[in-house]
């Protein structure tokens, strides 16, 4: 059953959510090679502890680490590390954050010095992917209009839209229906309502969509050990359109 948030509801989801953002925000300037994944993880804890909010995904189906650290060909859920990162690499952080029991979360992909031109071009459709999904998240359209201009957008790119791992509703847990795909058609799906709160958060792949775990039950990278790139979004469904939660 979806669960539709009051106003009240949706207004304490934005305190998490802009605790994430705030992370993020931090951490833009300072994504430079011979920065470590572990350097970041620590920041984005001190940012959490300052305003009273926890990582909630530390310890989250015993995963160990306040932030997924994903670099190049890792699509999603690779763990923070010591190994630095390096000029030409693309890291996306994601993190939850918890706040009074409402939750926030958001991903973003950032590039490390000078990245190659299909790098670029991959963050560029992938964050534009993201902007035309969220217009389309307005009451009475439904979660098929979403999906189908990220993967409309993607494709007539060259990309791969990743199918196996999931969008979703988001308030005091993590994983709330609905749960969807960034691919589908207009006009089909869950019709969307006023006070639904849910994830937007296309991971475009450089070239096929399949992917692989590793061995450590989390890691998900590509199968073609080409790049990946993610950004994603908490929004709320609302009269007057789609709210960006964790807008930066």
């Amino acid at each position: 059953m979806i669960i539709l948030k009051s106003k009240h509801e949706i207004e304490a989801i934005r305190k998490a959510c802009q605790v994430v953002a705030e992370c993020h925000r931090t951490i833009a300037p300072l994504i430079e090679p011979g920065i470590t994944t572990n350097d970041l993880e620590r920041i984005f804890e001190e940012v959490m502890q300052k305003h009273g909010a926890k990582p909630f995904q530390k310890g989250y189906r015993g995963y160990r680490y306040a932030t997924c650290a994903s670099v190049n060909d890792v699509i999603a859920h690779g763990f923070p590390s010591d190994k630095p990162l390096e000029a030409g690499d693309i890291v996306t952080i994601d993190t939850v954050a918890e706040l009074d029991g409402w939750l926030g979360d958001s991903a973003w992909s950032y590039a490390v010095g000078q990245i190659s031109p299909t790098a670029e071009k991959l963050m560029r459709v992938t964050k534009e992917c993201l902007d035309l999904g969220i217009r389309q998240a307005r009451p009475d359209n439904r979660l098929g209009d979403v999906t189908n201009a990220v993967q409309q957008h993607a494709e007539s790119n060259g990309f791969g839209v990743v199918r196996d791992l999931l969008a979703h509703g988001i308030g005091r847990n993590l994983h709330e229906p609905p749960t969807y795909m960034h691919v589908g058609k207009p006009g089909k799906g869950v019709r969307l309502k006023e006070g639904m709160v849910l994830t937007v958060e296309p991971m475009i792949t450089e070239g096929t969509y399949e992917m692989i775990i590793d061995p450590d039950g989390w890691t998900a990278r590509t199968l073609d050990g080409r790049l990946a790139a993610q950004y994603e979004h908490t929004i709320a469904i609302t009269a007057d359109g789609p709210q960006i939660l964790t807008a930066q």
